[in-house]
């Protein structure tokens, strides 16, 4: 055993731990405790407020919640104490249950990771005695209100704090915000406020946090930054170019054309070159790009003779394979880089990595920071992002994207700004009333009914979905008794439907995202993992799964089953979501780079050469003085916002009867109206107020994007859209701005 720390060393705060904590720390060889862990001892000790703990990733903010937290549990007594701890990822729950278990088996406290894997025995023996530290998602809460009805009071009254991990993924999202309904329940349930603790990286305007975790009780929550000192980073963005069809034909699809290959070789190469031997993460942003990369990578292995030192990791690949790909990460014993999508992003434990590679741009600011946060972490050591960006060469067919090196350009825009300390803002205006039509089936499921005032004060007044009227609340009901969601007795008393207990009754229920059916893929028995439904498959079909290539060999459209066998010939399957929104500030930022002139330093000369031609093409467009290209029958409008805003462009041109307007990214593409009437269009937006917007969208389609959103009343469809997913001020200010580069306005 390790001697604990001098009196010099140890602070104030380690002496409040129990004595069998602070033995624990000094076994772990501990001479300290971290600035966040010593500063979030009092408060969570003293249980009296709400309390954030924000740290990069790997700086401890686990310990800094449950070594208090714990200290409380072990003084309340063999039968009393639970601390509900709150993840977004299973996998979480399994890392947490391993650093936790050692030390609550010192305080004889136990440990209930709950989720789909653990026994049926596990889960009754804390349901009879809900004591001790419980690991959970939100949709296993959910059931837990759902089945266990009126008994679930006696589960949480004992509850001393409640601990959200990984606090920015929840917020903005539906999930995020069935989370905060969940907390509210719990506190109903209980009868009594319970301290939150939120754990969260130091992204963004913590204020948004506070308020997310306390919502109208931001000014009481204690947020603690750790004031560790910042990383030293090595980046480099490399670029790569797709040679050009002969005789400047036009190009095939993406992927599909030798160029495309030969540059993604290149990557290949570099990768393999650079990461071989040594513990890694590369992320390619898709999970048909997971499968390309490894595949390449797993070849040029077998190629020099080499293990396998390149593992996939994606949703849609199977526990045991996810499993294997990070224990080979944590194991040391022998090099390993992951090929992986937003899966190895969060929190979980997979040890130190030397450096991250992200090919194309990241989904975002924040996600680069959260990604490059697991590099650098051995004293010493930098973190090192190499960003592989792979453009066109130049045609007389290609387009504004690539003109203005449109990838390459967001991917330096990101870097810059995440140099700059910027990160995104969570989008917390979002009303998610997807969200509200499952807690309202949730809350009369649990109490075998409910009147509407009590629904409306628990869910709205004092619940999560504030900004709902009750006018609007009543109109939601009706809506949801019309489908048979739910229904009425004669004393007013709402009780679920036939559809709603059907629903209910489901396992799916209590996830308030939506997600795609999935195929499972099947090898000789043995499952590989799930494909969503949209990808089409049919015997014969060659694809690449798991890192490797697989021949379709049968297809059971009842079961869902789709059986392979191991073939040469694969291809990717294409099965991703489209690309990730960019926010406003990054394309912002896009125009600042291309309208400079200073290098920027951290890209080698291929990336150097194609932002000069970038920065050369912006001049000759004379983009810097104007926003409004016309080229026959097409008007592009160089808006230089983000997603949300030219989002919201393009419903409201079309709602002003503009022919067709497409969000291209760095241009909104105006087709099929005269110039004039564009500019028509542009002046009415720009002096839109609140009143009209409805009247513009009284057209629009495609706005069910929420799991219940088709049980919503239009209305109430068209604003929780609106507050989620458009920004009209932003479209506003976009249209002002290019009537005045064009000379109007």
């Amino acid at each position: 055993m390790n001697s604990p720390p001098s009196k010099s060393e140890a602070s104030s705060g380690f002496e409040l731990l129990d004595p069998r904590i602070q033995r624990w720390v000094w076994e772990k060889g501990w001479t300290g405790l971290r600035d966040a862990q010593e500063r979030a001892i009092r408060p969570i000790l003293a249980a009296e407020c709400d309390v954030i703990i924000a740290a990069a990733t790997a700086a401890g903010k686990t310990e800094a919640a449950f070594l208090p937290a714990l200290t409380v549990i072990a003084n309340a007594g063999e039968e009393s104490g639970l601390v509900i701890y709150i993840s977004p990822l299973k996998a979480l729950i399994n890392d947490q249950f391993g650093r936790l278990d050692q030390l609550c088996d010192a305080l004889e406290v136990p440990v209930i990771p709950w989720h789909g894997d653990v026994s049926a025995s596990r889960k009754q023996k804390f349901l009879k005695t809900p004591r001790g530290v419980l690991l959970i998602t939100p949709e296993s809460l959910e059931a837990l209100f759902v089945r266990r009805g009126s008994g679930v009071a006696r589960l949480f009254v004992e509850t001393t704090h409640l601990i959200v991990d990984e606090l920015h993924a929840f917020i903005g999202s539906d999930r995020g915000k069935q989370m905060q309904s969940l907390l509210h329940r719990i506190e109903v349930a209980a009868e009594r406020r319970i301290p939150r603790i939120g754990l969260s990286a130091t992204l963004g305007d913590m204020r948004l946090a506070a308020e997310y975790l306390r919502p109208n009780g931001a000014d009481s929550v204690d947020v603690i930054v750790s004031d560790s000192k910042s990383q030293e980073f090595q980046i480099q963005v490399r670029g790569y170019v797709v040679a050009a069809p002969p005789n400047n034909a036009q190009p095939k699809a993406a992927g599909d054309n030798e160029g495309e290959l030969a540059a993604q070789s290149s990557v290949v190469g570099h990768l393999y070159k650079t990461l071989c031997g040594t513990n890694n993460l590369v992320f390619p942003n898709t999970r048909s790009n997971v499968e390309f990369y490894t595949d390449a990578l797993r070849r040029r292995c077998e190629a020099d003779g080499r293990p396998a030192e390149f593992w996939p990791h994606h949703g849609s690949l199977s526990r045991e394979l996810r499993e294997d790909t990070e224990n080979a990460l944590k194991d040391g014993s022998r090099p390993a880089t992951a090929i992986c999508t937003n899966t190895l992003e969060l929190g979980i434990d997979i040890g130190a990595v030397k450096s991250i590679a992200q090919i194309g741009p990241g989904p975002s600011v924040a996600s680069l920071r959260q990604r490059l946060g697991r590099s650098g972490r051995r004293p010493g050591e930098p973190a090192i992002l190499r960003s592989y960006a792979i453009e066109h060469e130049l045609t007389q067919h290609s387009d504004y994207s690539d003109r203005l090196r449109e990838g390459m350009v967001q991917s330096v825009a990101m870097i810059q700004l995440l140099l700059r300390g910027w990160f995104e803002p969570p989008n917390s205006a979002g009303l998610h009333l997807s969200t509200l039509v499952q807690q309202v089936l949730s809350v009369i499921a649990e109490r075998g009914g409910a009147m509407a005032p009590a629904l409306f004060h628990g869910l709205v007044t004092e619940g999560a979905f504030a900004g709902l009227s009750q006018a609007e609340f009543a109109a939601l009901l009706r809506s949801l008794a019309k489908l048979d969601l739910i229904s009425q007795d004669s004393t007013g008393l709402l009780l679920l439907g036939q559809k709603g207990e059907h629903f209910v009754a489901s396992y799916d229920f209590y996830a308030a995202f939506a997600s795609d059916d999935e195929w499972q893929i099947v090898c000789d028995g043995r499952v590989m993992g799930s494909l969503p439904i949209s990808s089409p498959i049919t015997v014969g079909m060659r694809i690449i799964f798991g890192g490797r290539r697989w021949l379709v060999v049968s297809v059971d459209d009842e079961a869902q089953v789709v059986s392979v066998r191991s073939d040469p010939g694969g291809r990717p399957p294409r099965f991703d979501s489209g690309r990730p929104s960019v926010h406003d500030m990054v394309r912002k930022e896009m125009r600042a780079v291309l309208g400079g002139t200073a290098p920027v330093t951290f890209l080698d000369s291929i990336a150097s050469r194609l932002l000069v031609e970038a920065r050369e093409q912006y001049q000759m467009l004379h983009l810097d003085q104007r926003q409004i290209i016309q080229t026959g029958a097409l008007t592009n409008l160089f808006t230089w916002s983000g997603d949300a805003e030219n989002d919201t462009l393009v419903l409201l041109l079309k709602g002003l009867g503009v022919a067709q307007a497409d969000n291209e990214g760095v241009t909104v593409c105006v087709t099929g109206s005269e110039l004039n009437r564009i500019l028509d269009a542009l002046l009415d937006i720009s002096q839109l107020d609140n009143s009209d917007l409805e009247d513009l969208l009284k057209d629009a389609h495609n706005m069910t994007r929420g799991k219940w959103d088709w049980a919503l009343p239009e209305t109430l469809l068209k604003k929780s859209f609106v507050s989620s997913h458009l920004s009209f001020i932003g479209a506003r200010s976009a249209a002002g701005e290019c009537l005045r580069s064009f000379g109007h306005g």
